[in-house]
């Protein structure tokens, strides 16, 4: 997915909710700076996962509702919920999931040390990931939830009941 893209959500819910980007930059203490946001919002600069999360908290709305709405193509609905599987989860390898090098697993470890830090989880072992984490991941990672899924089989990082 664009950054681009991601870019004008950021700016929407932004607008919504009535902030300029100086307000976002001292509501959150200067975690945000104005020319950092700005560049998320014209998509000059992609914004990392655990950003991400933390700009949701500021805007106070689940971080899938930063995510876009319509895909490059046009003005079709992402549907993150098509083909949702019967799971309500599972669980990723850490150990795994810290020796590998690559993109996609350097994203998903950032992602999980944020759910472990929200559920003060640190056994380093395993981590459940739910659903709604996986529908979030996947939009930002720009695959859906099936596709991300096969990618977690290829980096050999979900744990099989």
């Amino acid at each position: 997915m664009d950054t681009e893209y991601v870019g004008e959500r950021l700016r929407a819910i932004r607008r919504q909710k009535g902030l300029s980007l100086h307000d976002v930059e001292a509501r959150s203490k200067q975690e945000f700076k104005a020319s950092v946001l700005g560049a998320y919002e014209r998509g000059e600069r992609a914004i990392s996962v655990s950003r991400l999360i933390r700009l949701a908290e500021l805007y106070r709305v689940p971080p899938d509702q930063l995510l876009p709405r319509a895909t490059p193509e046009g003005d079709l609905e992402i549907d993150l919920t098509a083909n949702e599987p019967a799971a309500e989860g599972f669980t990723i390898d850490l150990v795994r999931l810290h020796e590998i090098d690559d993109a996609d697993a350097a994203v998903i470890a950032r992602y999980a040390a944020t759910i472990q830090l929200q559920r003060q989880d640190f056994n380093g072992q395993m981590l459940t990931i739910r659903y709604d984490d996986l529908r979030v991941l996947a939009a930002v990672l720009g695959r859906t939830p099936d596709a991300l899924n096969a990618r977690l089989d290829e980096l050999g990082l979900r744990v099989c009941p």
